[in-house]
Order: C-alpha cells, then structure tokens, then sequence
C-alpha cells in the first residue's frame, strides 16, 4: 500500500517549478503562518547545489539541505546529520550518521545517500578538486560511513562542512525524455538544476529565475532543538543597492544582504532596524591572462600592474573604510597569512618596471567584471582601469550581470577578470588550488585560474602542505606559498570584503549570522510584532 504522506511529499518535491498558493502574512492570529521577506543582490543560478561553488548556491544548500558538520560563530565544528567521527588511522575517518533523518521526498536518509552524494562531487567540475583527496566512501551499515583518503589529509572535518548528502533515490534513474537525473548540466537545464529534494528545514515550493524563490518550513524537518519559528522565506533577489535599501527601509522587506557601505550610516541611524557587521574573510581580485596577452607572461609586468593599483584608496573612497586592503589571498587568521605582507602602491616603481620589461609605451587590454556580484564591483574595475592608464594602460572594461558575467568567466572571456573568492574549507590552500594552481580540467585544479597562470613548483609546496598534520609546519609551509606568489605577482589582490547584513528589529539575525556569509536561516527567530 502507498502511503499517502511519502506520495505528497515526493509529488511537492518534484514539482518545484509550479508556483502554489501565497500564503499572507498576518500578525492577527497566533496560528497565522510566519513569513520572512528576504532581499539578496542575487537568487541562486541553480537548484543543484553541485553545479556552482558559490556562496548563493551554498546558501541555498543550508536553506534545503543539511551538510554532515557546519561551522560555528567561533570556527568549531557542530555536529549536523553526522552525529559523531573519529580519526581510524591516518588515512581513514569515521563517522556516525544521524537516524530517523527524512528527505522532503519522503525516502529515509542513510549512509549510501553520504557515498553517493561524494561520487557527484567528484564528478563535479566545481567541487571535484577539493574533493579529489578523498579515495572512497565506505558504506559500513546503514548509519556508519567511513571516508578513505588517498594519503594523510588534515582537513576532512573542514571538508564535511560541504557535504550536503543529497537524495540518492530522487536523482537516480532517467527522466521522462531519457536524460539522466543525476546529470551535472553547468548553466544548462537538467533535472537537478529544476528538482530538489533535501533534508533541510525548508522545501522549495516555488522558483522564477530571477524573480523569486519561495521556501515552506518541512513539516517533518528533524531538528526538534532548533529554535526557529518562520514557516516560509520568499527570496527576492534585488541587484540594485539602493533599492535593496530603500525595500528594508519601507518595510517590503524583513532582511537583506549585503548592506552596501555608502548605505551604512543611513541604515545604522533608521528606526526599528539594526544592522550587524563582521569582517570577511573573501579576498576580491583582478587575474591577468598570461594565454591572452603575452606581456603578463613577463612578471615585470605583472609587478608593475601591482604597484599601479593603489589598494588603500579602494578600501577607504569606494568601500568608504569596509574592507582591509589586501597583499595576499590568506586573511589574518588563516594557516597561510603571511604578516610580512602588505600592498605595494607606488606608481613610479610601476612606471620603471614597465620601462624595464620593454613596455614603457604601454598596451591596450580587455577587461571583464561583474556589476552586482561584489560590493560596488563595477566602481572598483572602473578604478583600476584609470590606475592602470598611468602607466599607460588602456583598458576596454565591460561589465556584466552576475548571471551572465560567469558564463563569461568560464570562457576566459578578457583579458584580466575579477573574481571574488572565500575559502570553502575555511583554509589557505583552498585559495591555491582553485585560483593560482595549473589549470587541470581532469583534476579541477585551477578551476578558476583565469590567469592561466601556472608554476608546479608552488603546487607541489601547497600538495605538501596537505599532507602534514603539525598544524605549525603546514602554516609556514602556506606562508611561503603567499609570499613566493606575492613576489611572482601571479594575481592582482585588492581587498577582503567586509559583510554586513540589516533587518527589521523583529527578526532575530545575530545567532544565525556567521563570517562564511551562509546565514542559518533555519535557525532565525522572528519575534511578534
């Protein structure tokens, strides 16, 4: 017999494309469903949350599924649908999986899902590098995994705080046109991209590219302690700053993200709101195409592009003060800071160095950056390229949509390109082997390397590094790295960006508000008006 339950569940979670009722928000009545408005400067590009790395994608991830261990506020580990772990040898961890876990589906959560979950994410492009340490997964029973690494790895835990086990049975199999449901299609349309199915506290209910997303609180959510109250998210992506503003100011809207910094002030001073900030640990950056332009194979050149960019002035005029101007990828903090680091403006050093490396003329160059990705990303590029005029750079800037600006990216589309980037394992070498590792399309290093630069030299120090469990060894080792790439001037850092969220004074942000930017919404209070 079919039970009428699972059935439901399993059509909802299917159909998550078709819109159904809205369900008003009414302070009225107690039973009234609790409804919380939120504003980001962009919606998720997709429902597969291993199409993109990316923070929108992540933040959905947290909002629909659960990952085995998440961070806290204070960068410990918090046990989630991994209950208990403990270190076999030095190539083996196991863990223990939570019971009586349900996926929206209505299938029972279990540990084939945790394997099959890290296949996909080693067939991702994406993912597969920082998941390329890991050999297998071990389906002991039913509750119990083990991970195999291929050599000793000291970042497993941190690694696990991506792994959004994902309903095994929901995507396997083929579609009703014979296309595989478990298909990774990047900025494609495949069946993930349109069909969810997680373990988190919120099911998809609706999605219009663009316009909204809507989220309903599921019923069967295992978290019993958590203390949020809100039934239903409507996620409204809102691009333009000032309107994001003036939608939180008006009350159209409870929360948003970001909080631009030329807003700052107006929101701190305006009533019944509050807003809360941290520094960031996301480093902005310029890369410079050695397969594109032949002069930025000649670090001269390079250098000189670092001493005409004046990293200070950014942070303070545009940022108005909220940003650390940066010299490297590793924040204070990270294993790999370097503290002997620090920003080289000086335009005349710029000026010989392009002298000596035979470009005193100069050149002209593309470039490429986003317009509402970062905060104030087009105002940043459109800077840097009147730094770079003098030294007699001509820049041909054009900027674009987050949504079309990656697909741009990915094609290596200019000649220097922005990119902002947080370290998803909550660690230095996460910066290297995504941005300044060899481009390797089968083991997805460098897989946002859009410098094309490359020295195996340094990539070997950093494969080193991840294998050495004496936690000061390895952070000397990074620190190396950061300075031998400071000195190449493989890249063009600017600034970590500073976050900053606001809401209405009802909604309870602080606990759930974290320096990763991945709000634990499932988590958020809303307070009676």
């Amino acid at each position: 017999m079919i039970n009428k339950k699972t059935l439901l569940a399993a059509l909802l979670g299917a159909c998550v494309a078709l819109p159904l009722p809205v369900l008003a928000q009414d302070s009225s009545s107690d039973n009234d469903p609790v409804t919380l408005r939120v504003a980001y400067d962009a919606d998720p590009v997709s429902l597969d949350i291993h199409e993109q790395l990316s923070g929108g994608i992540l933040q959905l991830s947290h909002l629909v599924f659960d990952p085995l261990v998440r961070w806290t506020q204070d960068f410990e580990f918090e046990p989630r649908l991994a209950t208990s772990w403990e270190q076999i040898d030095d190539t083996t961890l196991q863990m223990k999986l939570r019971k009586g876990v349900e996926f929206h589906s209505g299938n029972a959560f279990t540990a084939k899902d945790v394997a099959w979950t890290v296949e996909r994410l080693k067939r991702s492009a994406d993912f597969k590098a920082i998941f390329e340490p890991i050999d297998r997964v071990e389906v002991v029973d039913e509750h119990t995994v083990k991970f195999h690494t291929k050599k000793p790895y000291p970042l497993l835990l941190n690694l696990s705080t991506y792994i959004f086990p994902m309903d095994s049975e929901f995507y396997s199999g083929e579609t009703a046109d014979g296309k595989n449901k478990s298909a990774i299609v990047k900025n494609g349309n495949s069946f993930a991209s349109r069909h969810v199915s997680g373990t988190g506290p919120y099911r998809v209910t609706e999605r219009q590219q663009g316009v909204r997303v809507e989220f309903e609180r599921f019923d069967n959510y295992w978290d019993e302690q958590s203390p949020g109250n809100v039934d239903r998210i409507v996620l409204t992506p809102i691009s333009e700053n000032a309107t994001r503003v003036a939608a939180l100011l008006s009350g159209d809207v409870d929360f948003i993200a970001p909080v631009p910094p030329n807003d700052l002030q107006r929101v701190r001073a305006a009533k019944d709101v509050k807003l809360v900030t941290m520094s960031g640990t996301r480093i902005i950056m310029l890369q410079m195409n050695q397969k594109r332009v032949d002069a930025f194979k000649n670090p001269k050149v390079r250098q000189a592009f670092a001493y005409a960019i004046n990293q200070e002035a950014i942070a303070d005029r545009l940022m108005k003060g909220f940003a650390t101007p940066a010299a490297q990828l590793s924040p204070k903090g990270y294993a790999g800071h370097n503290p002997t680091l620090e920003p080289r403006y000086n335009l005349e050093k710029a000026k010989q160095l392009m002298k000596e490396a035979g470009y005193g003329d100069g050149f002209s160059i593309t470039m490429m950056a986003p317009n509402n990705r970062y905060v104030n990303d087009a105002q940043i590029a459109q800077a840097v390229a009147a730094m770079l005029a003098r030294i007699n750079v001509t820049v041909d800037l054009k900027t674009l949509p987050k949504a079309q600006y990656w697909t741009e990216f990915d094609n290596r589309a200019a000649d220097v390109m922005m990119i902002g980037w947080h370290a998803d394992t909550e660690d230095s070498a996460n910066f290297f082997q995504y941005l300044t590792e060899c481009p390797n399309p089968d083991t997805g290093a460098g897989q946002y390397n859009a410098g094309n630069y490359c020295n195996p030299a340094l990539d070997e120090k950093v494969a080193a590094a991840n294998l050495e469990t004496d936690r000061e060894k390895r952070a000397k080792m990074l620190q190396a790295v950061e300075k031998a790439l400071y000195d190449d001037a493989a890249f063009i850092p600017l600034h970590w960006q500073d976050l900053a969220w606001a809401a209405d004074d009802n909604v309870q942000i602080e606990p759930v508000l974290n320096v990763m930017n991945f709000p634990y919404l499932g988590d958020v209070v809303v307070k009676p008006e």
